[in-house]
């Protein structure tokens, strides 16, 4: 079987545990996700089963949705609920709706972040969380990130917390996105929840858990739990062809560049509605353009 799976991952389990069921239920090594979410976190986990593989790395630097609580006043080692306190203050009179406005407000657009020591970014050669557990220091790279949207949704005085919705850019550590927050508003900040509501251009409504999967299973309906390549791509430019051009594009060939600008690079090459390919210009002939990928698919 070969297709797109927008798995909604519980908590409690890492994101190569999910890929591990599904290759199970599945019954192929042909299982990769596009892109990790921590144990702690749950929400829509996008896999790419048989073939699709080969989608990963085209569904993994996408736009993403989140809905986090940020719980001010204390503050933890991993930025998150289940690191060891490092700091807590009182707090006596709680930012009020406003003031909270006006703070996410300030984190609209491009911002620089610095990576959390429990995170999995490569310094020298080592993660940084292997410094971490082993006490050491090191420099963090500091790196932009795009926060395409935030608001406020609700506010919790009573436990300290306020949620948000947030789309950003791949590479965002929300974690450090309430820890910024709380600073801005002059409060030690951690993030005690988090949930991925949409990646990939699929959103929690498309997603099926472990027990529906299983349910497929046994019912032997699991390929109509899996989406199309044309879905998961929706986030590219593409034009479509006819039937001497599909059969050019079977065959790897360079294709006469489109007469309108595309608005992504590399963009899709598709044929009555099926992903054919994805292309990109020709660096040495501005008139061609030349496969970056082409998939696996039947000519009609």
């Amino acid at each position: 079987m070969n297709g797109i799976l927008p798995l909604w991952k519980p908590r409690g389990l890492t994101s190569h545990d999910c890929v591990q069921k599904v290759r199970r239920i599945f019954k192929t090594r042909k299982v990769g996700h596009t892109g990790t979410l921590d144990p702690e976190v749950e929400g829509v986990l996008v896999l790419c089963i048989g073939e699709e593989t080969k989608l990963v790395q085209y569904l993994t630097k996408v736009k993403k949705t989140y809905i986090a609580k940020c719980t001010l006043g204390i503050a933890t080692e991993t930025e998150d609920q289940t690191g060891k306190i490092i700091e807590k203050v009182e707090i006596n009179n709680f930012p009020k709706k406003e003031d909270i406005h006006q703070v996410l407000d300030k984190f609209q657009g491009e911002i620089t972040q610095i990576p959390p020591m429990y995170s999995a970014v490569r310094v020298k050669g080592k993660r940084l969380y292997e410094y971490a557990r082993n006490n050491e220091t090191v420099e963090r790279p500091k790196r932009k990130v795009n926060i395409h949207d935030i608001a406020l949704e609700s506010v919790d005085q009573e436990n300290k917390s306020f949620t948000f919705q947030t789309t950003c850019s791949s590479g965002t550590y929300i974690r450090t996105l309430c820890v910024d927050i709380g600073k801005k508003l002059g409060l030690p900040a951690h993030m005690s929840n988090l949930v991925r509501i949409e990646t990939s251009n699929f959103q929690e409504e498309d997603t099926i858990s472990f027990e529906g999967l299983q349910d497929a299973a046994e019912k032997g309906t699991l390929q109509e739990t899996l989406y199309t390549r044309a879905r998961a791509l929706k986030h590219f430019d593409g034009i479509d062809v006819n039937y001497e051009i599909m059969k050019k594009v079977s065959y790897g060939q360079k294709l006469k560049t489109p007469s309108r600008e595309m608005a992504t690079v590399p963009f899709k090459i598709s044929y009555e509605g099926e992903v054919l390919a994805l292309y990109k210009y020709d660096l040495e002939n501005k008139e061609l353009m030349r496969p970056e990928r082409v998939f696996q698919f039947k000519i009609k």
